[in-house]
């Protein structure tokens, strides 16, 4: 019973998902690891602008939902609007992790022409496999790391980070791992920090702490590999099980 547990954890950890079925609607565009799907609008109809309060220049709708992940998305969004002619029109952290103590996400992407916005989507979806690849798992946590050489407008409007330089991220649940992976990092490089949250203070109460910071590319990619380092030795206390990367770690 005990080895069914962790497989369903580790599972949920890393997004396996299985088969999935196909969808005829125009509205959809794909799906990723981590329960992500993306969609589109084409045309949003005005009440809707109204209520969700966007602005009515973006006509059109990208939509990235996820139950596991946040970090890897908002990173994989930040790669789409380098690569699209569209803009972010919001992040929100769902408290979620299908249970486990970390966030999901929603994503949108807006432009006037619904090309934009599904390509925006695709390249997000497509940039899931390797912005997983640093997050790690075991059925007592899990450890997430990020790094860019560019940050672009969706990491500036999730984290405040400085457009067009390095940045950096490590998260870690339990939180009191993140709060010592956020030390090693400060310590390892140096980095300007850019922000800290915890379960009361920048998450949806989430059982993180969640770092980032800029710098130098190769100062921030430094501090990422030693809080990397530090908090897989720290999560290995808690359980015997392997702690897995989700995808090939690119850092």
């Amino acid at each position: 019973m005990q080895d069914n547990l962790v497989e369903q954890i580790i599972s949920r950890v890393t997004g396996a998902q299985g088969n999935k079925p196909g969808c005829g609607l125009t509205e959809f565009v794909g799906t990723a690891l981590g329960h992500t799907i993306g969609l589109v609008i084409a045309n949003v109809d005005s009440q809707l602008h109204e209520t969700m309060q966007i602005d009515s220049k973006y006509r059109s709708l990208g939509i990235l939902g996820a139950r596991t992940g946040a970090g890897p998305h908002i990173f994989a969004a930040d790669e789409a609007v380098k690569a699209t002619n569209s803009e972010i029109v919001a992040i929100e952290l769902a408290r979620d992790t299908e249970g486990g103590g970390g966030h999901g996400c929603l994503i949108l992407f807006g432009a006037s022409d619904v090309s934009d916005v599904r390509r925006a989507v695709e390249v997000a979806l497509a940039e899931i496999e390797r912005t997983m690849g640093d997050v790690y798992g075991s059925p007592a946590g899990h450890l997430e790391f990020q790094y860019t050489a560019r940050a672009s407008t969706a990491l500036n409007k999730a984290f405040g980070a400085p457009l067009g330089k390095s940045f950096g991220m490590t998260c870690a649940s339990p939180a009191a791992i993140g709060i010592v992976i956020a030390d090693a990092a400060a310590k390892a490089a140096v980095i300007e920090p850019v922000s800290y949250a915890s379960p009361a203070k920048g998450t949806s109460f989430s059982n993180e702490a969640i770092f980032t910071f800029s710098g130098d590319s190769g100062a921030v990619r430094q501090a990422v590999a030693a809080a990397r380092d530090v908090g897989l030795q720290l999560l290995a206390t808690l359980d015997p099980a392997p702690i897995h990367s989700t995808t090939k770690p690119y850092i």
